[in-house]
């Protein structure tokens, strides 16, 4: 698909979603799609996710299983692994209790990220190569608070054509450039199948500076995905991990909004 086949470029601004959405109780109140129990205790943090794309691709298992911590395992579908790059918006970011205050509470944000889970398999998760935000004082506290790679990018987003180019001091550079539309009608996924596996997961892994598993626990209803189209220009955000991807087609998911409730990061013990 050539970049001028896309549709023209709409305001950030989009219509709001019904108000119901953005309440944490209507979430709590929907869990059946989970595949375990929401986590105990209260949530930390609310946010919304926008203009979301999955972009998959196929990877050879090797090339990822190098860049694991030693206590968790490459999660893979049928035997084979899936990497993924993933831009999209943020709005409404805001601790519990606490209204959201922009410019914090709205930015960009740009994902790498792989499947894994425990040895035991109990809960599978994801795990975040790199996660690029347009804030820097959300870049800060992120690392700082979830122990998660974020790194400072200068980023752009139109409605259809978004970019990113990592400015994060001593970090290898990396740019992504691409418009991207949805194509079809929403649908959710369906158990059993690779497009279920790879979107509905309800947790991250990461370390500590100590070394130590630790898991931070999601909630949000089924993802609403939609098939979609990519113009790809640059895609540089692999490339620091020594990761190739073969020339066949990524698959695509669109999400136009998911509401977020986020919880505090937990120890993972070794039963698990």
């Amino acid at each position: 698909m050539k970049a001028n086949d896309m549709p023209t470029a709409h305001p950030l601004a989009h219509p709001p979603a019904p108000p119901a959405a953005h309440d944490p109780a209507i979430l709590l109140a929907h869990t059946a799609h989970r595949p375990y129990p929401l986590p105990h205790g209260a949530w930390l943090m609310y946010q919304s996710w926008h203009d979301l794309l999955f972009i998959h691709w196929r990877v050879a298992a090797a090339q990822l299983a190098a860049h694991l911590p030693a206590s968790l395992r490459l999660d893979t579908f049928a035997g084979q692994a899936w990497i993924a790059v993933v831009p999209f918006w943020m709005s409404s970011v805001r601790p519990r209790g606490l209204p959201a205050v922009p410019p914090l509470s709205r930015f960009l944000e740009l994902n790498v990220r792989t499947y894994v889970t425990t040895p035991k398999g109990n809960k599978p998760g994801v795990f975040f190569f790199s996660l690029e935000a347009s804030n820097p004082l959300a870049v800060q506290i992120a690392r700082n608070l979830f122990h998660l790679p974020y790194m400072d990018a200068r980023m752009t987003w139109d409605g259809t054509y978004y970019t990113s180019q990592r400015t994060h001091w001593g970090a290898p550079p990396a740019h992504f450039r691409a418009r991207y539309a949805p194509t079809g009608m929403v649908t959710t996924t369906v158990a059993g199948t690779l497009e279920h596996w790879l979107t509905e997961r309800y947790c991250l892994y990461t370390t500590n500076r100590q070394g130590r598993l630790l898991r931070g626990n999601i909630h949000h209803l089924a993802w609403p995905l939609q098939p979609a189209q990519l113009a790809l220009e640059e895609n540089s955000m692999l490339a620091p991990y020594g990761i190739h991807v073969s020339d066949e087609a990524p698959l695509l998911h669109f999400a136009r909004r998911l509401d977020v409730l986020v919880w505090a990061l937990e120890p993972v013990s070794a039963e698990e």
